[in-house]
């Protein structure tokens, strides 16, 4: 990153030619301003690795993962060891009852995934695809209380580059990485589309809305969404270029049932700069 000098919109000229030329690619500029993937907070463990270490207790880094842990083995097979970053707020009996696995995307990275089932009995489960700067075991307390008080399982993964997640972050690799987790969450969990409910956050509502353009689902919750990549440095554009990355506001925005037993504890945040109507139509029933 180069020293900052003179600054334009928050930016000096040196920050805009290391972030616009090294290289011009949209991919690689959305990487720049987008994803900020913090140390993982957390490992996943296949059984014969497993140790009788408290959960607060640091663990090794998660380089190294056994082809044991990889996708394939049952629900539960591997355990979820927290370090104390990840702030965690419960027993260890609650721990012991989040699962965690691997799957495998499409662009052949490994992807950290997390079932939380907070209502067994329940019959919607949340496909919730994070916000930045965070990794599954930051939130992992934050998926108990709020899968807990609205009655609902809640099932995550990790980006790629993020947490446990092999490869690096990319707009190309956000859309793998929400494909395999809907697989994972459809053939393993064996929880079906209308029963699904698509939550994204932040970076996390780029994915969702891909996966949402092209899967049916029961609804979809957008909290605080990115415009674009090039609006994330420059609140104040107005036109969607063709080298923008996550483009939002030009994905149509389709009514969208909510089921009523939710509609008290949503709340859509939305731009104005997205088309006028587009918040209301996610909120009308059919």
């Amino acid at each position: 990153m180069p020293e900052p000098g003179p600054r334009m919109n928050g930016f000096s000229l040196g920050e805009l030619c290391w972030l616009f030329c090294c290289p011009p690619c949209p991919s690689r500029i959305a990487a720049k301003l987008a994803f900020l993937p913090p140390e993982p907070t957390y490992t996943v463990l296949a059984p014969e690795q497993r140790a009788p270490a408290p959960a607060a207790t640091p663990s090794p880094a998660p380089a190294a993962q056994p082809a044991a842990a990889e996708e394939g083995a049952g629900p539960g097979a591997c355990s979820l060891h927290l370090s104390e970053r990840a702030d965690w707020q419960y027993s260890q009996r609650e721990l012991d009852a989040v699962e965690v696995f691997f799957s495998r995307t499409a662009r052949d990275n490994r992807l950290g995934c997390m079932f939380v089932r907070c209502a067994p009995s329940s019959r919607y489960t949340l496909l919730f695809s994070h916000g930045n700067a965070v990794d599954l075991g930051q939130m992992c307390s934050f998926y108990i209380g709020l899968g807990s008080r609205i009655n609902c399982n809640i099932f995550s993964y990790d980006y790629s580059g993020y947490g446990v997640s092999s490869g690096k972050p990319s707009e190309k690799n956000l859309y793998a990485d929400i494909d395999a987790a809907w697989q994972a969450l459809r053939t393993r969990y064996g929880v079906s589309p209308e029963n699904i409910i698509l939550y994204g956050q932040s970076i996390g509502t780029v994915p969702t809305v891909d996966l949402a353009s092209r899967y049916e689902c029961a609804a979809v919750i957008l909290h605080s969404p990115l415009m674009s990549g090039l609006r994330v440095a420059f609140p104040d554009t107005r036109k969607t270029y063709c080298f923008d990355a996550f483009p939002r506001c030009c994905v149509p925005v389709p009514p969208v049932c909510l089921p009523s037993s939710f509609k008290k504890l949503i709340l859509l945040l939305y731009s104005l700069q997205i088309r006028p109507g587009a918040a209301a139509s996610l909120l009308h029933k059919h």
